[in-house]
């Protein structure tokens, strides 16, 4: 595989998965992705096992896991803030 379209695959499952796995939260303040709960944790487990293996498979076991951890926990940190900023019943950061 081409090394670009690898890093692009990897960072995309990565933040693909943490999406998800914020839809499946109680935590979640999107409406419309409630309803995508029930099956947001087994998806986002197996996205990240997928982004897991193109990440080892591109940079070798030990920069692939710290780059996939890495994007991540980025993601699974830019999604409640996402929807802080954006929900529909976002009061725009005065509480």
């Amino acid at each position: 595989m081409n090394p670009i379209a690898a890093t692009v695959t990897a960072i995309a499952l990565s933040l693909i998965s943490a999406a998800s796995l914020y839809a499946a939260s109680p935590h979640c303040r999107w409406p419309s992705w409630r309803r995508h709960a029930a099956r947001g944790n087994l998806v986002g487990v197996l996205l990240a096992l997928g982004a897991l293996w193109v990440w080892i498979a591109e940079l070798g076991v030990g920069a692939g896991l710290c780059a996939m951890l890495g994007t991540w926990m980025l993601g699974l940190m830019a999604c409640p803030y996402l929807a802080w900023r954006t929900s529909p019943d976002a009061d725009g950061g005065t509480r």
